[in-house]
């Protein structure tokens, strides 16, 4: 491994040096540098810090694989600028897409290199349309698991508590990308991040409740045949696929049991209840620098909800606000996409702090 990017994690930090032995580490800020400093013993590798470094990492000459997993648009500068050195980019991070799919896909056309999906869906996707050729293709189909409130009346949604909403069913995920899934939000972030990826339209890319979360994409041929991706709920499948395309290592995960009696269900999303997978297709359709304002005002959106200053729908009220309130330009550079970005965030603040005013939650 020639570099490692972290957050402010020092000490988990500390301990993937210690395993991994990279040149150059890169954390968020000077404070995560000198913790991390302190923190490891022995031979030291370079220490660097902020968004200049990572981008540095990401198009070194040592490198020939870039592992895009940062949360939220922080990842981005790094990953456009690897893309258009054409370096090999696995996509665990969507907001890439979900923000910047234009720009992204267009300097990844141009250097002629692939990016490969990390997310389970979009990964099962990627191999089914191994199976044939883009034209034949009638339709992908995207699971999901529908959160844990797929059966929970809309009257009890005011009273969703962040702890029941953190309570994934089947995946362990970090505190954003948790709330998302409740909120189908994230399904939505899929569904632009695959118009981007496979060259498809909204109405192209279908959504299914699949609570056992077994099947994680399917594709539909225009002859009617469907090809499913089907293996464990395990994260490490997904990420060996990216790491050894175009080849098949061995499984990194016990394999299905077929020996075991399964039920597997499959249903629409209930787009009433969950207003946010509508928002995505909406602000998809509607261009520019919209899908940026929708990933960006969820995001303050969420973290109020984590906060309690706004309730389990007002996630969806906030975002679809900010939506209203920020013009849908459309941005030639990464770094108008960034001004985009802000921009929702303080319109999201705003919006947050006026549901407050008034008695809102």
């Amino acid at each position: 491994m020639f570099a490692l990017a972290a957050g402010q994690n020092d000490e988990g930090t500390a301990r993937q040096i210690a395993e991994f032995s990279p040149q150059v580490v890169v954390m968020a800020d000077v404070a995560a540098r000198d913790r991390l400093a302190r923190r490891i013993g022995g031979p030291k590798p370079e220490i660097l810090h902020g968004p200049e470094a990572l981008v540095h990492i990401a198009t070194a000459p040592e490198v020939d694989f870039v592992m895009s997993a940062i949360v939220g648009v922080a990842g981005l500068e790094a990953t456009y600028a690897a893309v258009r050195k054409g370096v090999q980019v696995g996509l665990a991070n969507k907001e890439v897409l979900v923000a910047a799919g234009a720009l992204v896909m267009a300097a990844a056309r141009e250097s002629g290199t692939e990016l490969l999906p990390v997310d389970s869906e979009h990964n099962g996707a990627h191999q089914c349309l191994r199976g044939g050729r883009r034209a034949e293709v009638a339709k992908l189909i995207l699971t999901a698991s529908g959160g844990p409130f797929r059966n929970t009346p809309a009257r009890e949604f005011d009273d969703i508590t962040p702890e029941q909403a953190l309570k994934h069913p089947t995946w362990k995920m970090g505190a954003r990308i948790t709330i998302d899934s409740a909120t189908l939000m994230n399904k939505g972030f899929e569904v632009i991040e695959a118009c981007w990826l496979f060259d498809f339209a909204p109405k192209e890319v279908e959504v299914v409740v699949h609570p056992q979360s077994c099947v994680h994409a399917m594709v539909e041929y225009a002859d009617g045949s469907v090809l499913a991706q089907i293996s464990a709920t395990d994260m490490r499948m997904p990420i060996q696929y990216a790491l050894t395309y175009p080849e098949r290592a061995e499984a990194p995960v016990p394999r299905l049991d077929w020996s075991e009696a399964r039920d597997w269900q499959f249903g629409p999303p209930d787009i009433e209840r969950f207003p946010c997978l509508r928002l995505a297709y909406e602000a998809f359709e509607a261009g520019g620098a919209a899908t940026a304002v929708l990933n960006a005002a969820d995001e303050i959106a969420v973290e109020a909800f984590l906060n309690r200053e706004i309730s389990f729908p007002g996630i969806a009220q906030v975002v679809e606000d900010t939506l209203n309130r920020v013009p849908a330009r459309t941005p030639k550079t990464v770094e108008e996409v960034l001004a985009a970005d802000r921009e929702a965030r303080r319109a999201a603040r705003e919006s947050v702090a006026a549901r407050s005013r008034v008695g809102l939650r």
